[in-house]
């Protein structure tokens, strides 16, 4: 079918009722509806002349249309949503922090496990690799039994996990707690695209998006910034205690703040009651109130044959595995490996001049959540009005190119800065380029993503994840080989060009990716949203 647009003022009876089922088919993910002003019925009431539910002042349709349970979580306050959103920020960060906090200590584990540096380096890559069937494996048990008792027991085992490492007497128990790590630490990055797409309208997700992809992204920077400050007073297992203290508080937050956001529409309001009190919310967040309600969800199997047919879309498939994976697999393999590149000479850095070069690609990642904070809104708001009201999902991955150029240059520059033996600062620039790059891009695909599939934000999050971690698990092994044998500036330089080729993938994808919506339209809805 083709996109859809929202009726003029005044609009009819009739034009009110088959926009409504516009709504519900948006719901399907066939369409992506976006703002329009509209005649306001009265000054409070939020909702339009032909009836539907709008904001406060009347100016944008509400996308989806919420239902009038005060338990739909698209009915909590802004208060209530983001304290739920709050909860899972700590998890989304520590996702990757605890896999890069211990990238600035192998030179003080190598002489305990008896190992040379760059082997003992290889300890995070099960652990990078595992985030992606980590993610996976969530996905059905978030649709099936609830986002909050996923979020807590995940944020529990890794914990655990962290303990196990704290105190592991040799290097393979030590790697083994760390790729439990991996796996156990995936799922926020997975199940956040859901809570928002749970909680929050069309209008509002671009930007929550980008808050939540802003908190995984920059992750992978402030482990190490940390830990590398910490190692110059601590050994590096008193060093993993502090990084058990920081889930430790991620566990309570989730206990404190947390709620659970899945909620069918398709059954009756009293079925999703919420039992008050403290009893109410450690059964939701255990997960016994999700297993008594998981009657009406999908089950596991079905939601795993879901997830495994998403792949196959190539709105999916092409932009995600051909430009995301190789343009992030870079940004991981910097984060493992920058020690081995800063400490050697000629620079020779400390372990706080290296804990503090990690401050460059968080600069860059913050400032790309400042740019994606407004400038995919601006996209969509513009594309909309230049459209008469009519909003396509491809449009979304204009977002992609500014960020791209960017991460091209980064690479070649830090290449040239390390082949030359420039300042410091051109490595630390090119760097802060590369993760601007890597957060732009990535929330501009993942909105995508989700407006062609806003039913199945959690399979679409777990393949984002995969992708991310495939390429960053097979760098690790060949990063450090491929600078020796043919210096930085040949190394960093091909990587940009495998970057500048994959945008191609974007290119295409915003030529067919109608065309193919259609031929290949989005599994059927699940009985939940």
């Amino acid at each position: 079918m083709a996109d859809n647009q929202l009726p003029e003022k005044g609009a009819s009876e009739k034009v009110h009722q088959r926009h409504s089922r516009h709504l519900e088919e948006l719901e399907d993910g066939q369409y992506v509806v976006g703002h329009h002003v509209r005649e306001r019925a009265g000054s409070d009431s939020g909702s339009d002349a032909s009836g539907l539910k709008t904001t406060a002042d009347g100016s944008v349709v509400l996308i989806p249309q919420p239902s009038d349970d005060p338990s739909d979580p698209l009915n909590w306050s802004w208060t209530k949503k983001h304290s739920v959103l709050l909860a899972l920020i700590p998890g989304c960060i520590l996702t990757d922090f605890v896999i890069t906090w211990g990238t600035t200590l192998f030179e003080q584990q190598a002489p305990e496990f008896h190992m040379i540096v760059p082997d003992v380096a290889n300890s995070i890559s099960g652990a990078i690799f595992m985030q992606g069937p980590g993610g996976l494996l969530a996905v059905p048990l978030a649709q099936r039994y609830g986002r909050l008792p996923v979020l807590f027991w995940c944020q529990f085992a890794t914990l655990i996990s962290s303990i196990g490492a704290t105190y592991a007497k040799g290097y393979a128990g030590f790697t083994a707690c760390r790729t439990l790590q991996g796996f156990f630490g995936a799922p926020p990055q997975v199940i956040g695209l859901s809570i928002v797409h749970d909680m929050f309208f069309f209008h509002e997700r671009a930007r929550k998006i980008n808050i939540w992809a802003f908190s995984f992204l920059i992750g992978p920077y402030l482990g190490p910034f940390l830990s590398g400050f910490i190692a110059e007073g601590l050994d590096w297992r008193n060093n993993f205690g502090v990084l058990c203290g920081l889930y430790g508080l991620s566990v309570l937050m989730v206990i404190l703040l947390g709620d659970e956001t899945l909620y069918n529409r398709d059954v009756a309001a009293v079925r999703y009651a919420r039992q008050p009190g403290i009893a109410g919310k450690i059964k939701r967040l255990v997960g016994i109130t999700g297993y008594q309600q998981s009657g009406d969800k999908p089950g596991v199997f079905e939601v795993a044959k879901d997830l495994f047919g998403i792949f196959a879309r190539p709105y999916i498939l092409i932009p995600g595995l051909l430009f995301i994976t190789f343009q992030t697999m870079w940004t991981i393999g910097l984060v493992s490996t920058i020690s081995q590149f800063v400490k050697p000479p000629p620079y020779l850095f400390s372990n706080t001049a290296t804990a503090l070069i990690f401050l460059a690609p968080m600069i860059g990642t913050i400032l790309a959540e400042l740019w994606g904070h407004w400038f995919n809104d601006f996209i969509a708001t513009r594309y909309i009005k230049s459209h008469n009201g009519v909003f396509k999902p491809e449009a979304r991955l204009f977002g992609v190119y500014i960020p791209w150029i960017f991460g091209v240059c980064g690479l070649v520059l830090f290449g040239q800065g390390l082949q030359h033996h420039l300042h410091w600062v051109s490595i630390a620039f090119g760097w802060g380029l590369n993760c601007f790059s890597t957060l732009g891009s990535a929330t501009a695909v993942s909105a995508y993503f989700l407006d062609v599939m806003p039913q199945h934000a959690a399979l679409t999050a777990a393949w984002l994840n995969a992708f991310r971690t495939v390429g960053g698990f097979t760098v690790t092994y060949f990063q450090i080989k491929w600078v020796a044998n043919n210096g930085p500036a040949v190394t960093f330089g091909c990587q940009a060009a495998i970057v500048a080729f994959f945008v191609l993938s974007i290119v295409i994808t915003q030529l067919k990716g109608a065309s193919w919506r259609a031929r290949f339209p989005p599994p059927a809805t699940s009985r939940t949203t």
